[in-house]
């Protein structure tokens, strides 16, 4: 497991697993063979997430080798989080209400032995205590893993669901706020109401290949309840007619300039938005917050190349800028929080993939897989 922090890494990356691996992904991505063999999957989730390669690049090169019909099951992975990220914007008040929960609730269990066994990897659970231990060395787990880890989690080891999120934003280098909560909660069985993920010893055996023994699960777990419910709100992410100069704001998820839908423009001066440890509700690891600087150095790197002049400053630091400025939209989550609790004066610019998928993310995901091909035939 190897993510080295640059834009031209990602794209090797990609390059690699389109030529080599692609062909196999839907036969194969729901094994997980452990950290040294990840060929069956694409390992490219910490560079979408963080912008430095975006979905439609990924999705053009995959049709670029192989039909639609080959490819569509990688698309609709590819494509999670883009659907969750739409589905969060549309309710906001989910992500809020779970950092509110996760403050009462992280005091409440402070001194709990479980949940103090569970973080170190000392459970009765191997092949739990080996994820754990996977997630802290190598900032990733396989999807499938993920899904194994929080059923564990929530139903055998009976900890809260916010908790484990937490867990998996402080060292996860694809963490986000949406994919992030939205995954948990859909394992707990309160994103989508009554229906839980329960993990069992006969599918982890099969999808390890028998990597572990002593797997004792509690695999008739009713799932978690919520009495909360959230309407779709109707947002509007439109851009301005026309962009009057001035600067441009980069957060941590868009660290590509140059792929943006804005590199045509000519903005005063680029701004990178690093953001602290002191600015957040989730303190994230050493680990993942010098991924993230990296990669942000990267992006200033690549600005300097093309006489871009940039410069790297803190969230905090923001409101020191007396010019008008644009920001390429950070999404619902800690960035966002921070700005909206400031009152920074920003004007927000939205992808257009955003704009046109976000609309249909107000249902299910099994509603949005029906307008994929749409999305592909308008961007591709």
């Amino acid at each position: 497991m190897n993510f080295v922090t640059s834009r031209a890494s990602a794209i090797e990356k990609l390059n690699n697993f389109i030529e080599q691996n692609l062909f196999e992904y839907s036969r194969l991505r729901n094994f997980d063979y452990g950290p040294n063999n990840r060929s069956n999957i694409s390992c490219l989730s910490p560079y979408i997430t963080h912008g430095v390669i975006s979905e439609l690049e990924v999705i053009k090169k995959s049709l670029n080798k192989f039909s639609f019909s080959k490819n569509e099951k990688f698309i609709q992975e590819v494509l999670w989080r883009t659907y969750w990220k739409g589905w969060l914007e549309l309710r906001p008040a989910v992500w809020t209400d779970y950092l509110n929960e996760l403050k009462k609730i992280r005091e409440e269990f402070k001194d709990n032995t479980n949940y103090k066994k569970a973080i170190e990897g000392n459970t009765n659970i191997e092949c739990f205590n080996e994820w754990v231990n996977e997630l802290k060395e190598n900032n990733y787990l396989h999807n499938h893993a993920r899904m194994w880890f929080a059923s564990i989690w929530v139903f055998t080891l009976n900890l809260p669901w916010q908790l484990g999120a937490e867990f998996f934003m402080k060292h996860l280098y694809d963490g986000d706020a949406a994919a992030n909560t939205l995954g948990w909660r859909w394992v707990a069985g309160i994103q989508t109401q009554g229906k839980n993920y329960l993990a069992n010893e006969w599918n982890i055996k099969k999808f390890t290949n028998n990597r572990f023994s002593n797997i004792k699960l509690n695999e008739n777990a009713p799932p978690k309840t919520s009495d909360k419910t959230y309407a779709a709100l109707k947002p509007e992410f439109i851009n301005p007619q026309k962009l009057k100069g001035g600067n441009l704001l980069i957060f941590e998820n868009s660290l590509s300039f140059e792929i943006s839908d804005f590199n045509d423009q000519k903005f005063k001066k680029i701004f990178l938005v690093s953001n602290k440890n002191e600015n957040r509700t989730i303190k994230l690891s050493e680990k993942l917050m010098t991924f993230k600087t990296q990669l942000i150095k990267d992006q200033k790197k690549r600005l300097k190349e093309k006489s871009i002049d940039s410069e790297i400053i803190d969230l905090s630091e923001i409101h020191s800028i007396s010019e008008t400025s644009y920001g390429l939209y950070p999404t619902v989550g800690e960035n966002l929080d921070f700005i909206n609790t400031n009152n920074l004066k920003i004007e927000f610019l939205y992808r257009k993939l955003d704009q046109f998928s976000w609309q249909y993310c107000n249902k299910g995901f099994f509603n949005f897989k029906n307008y994929i091909p749409k999305i592909i035939t308008t961007f591709n």
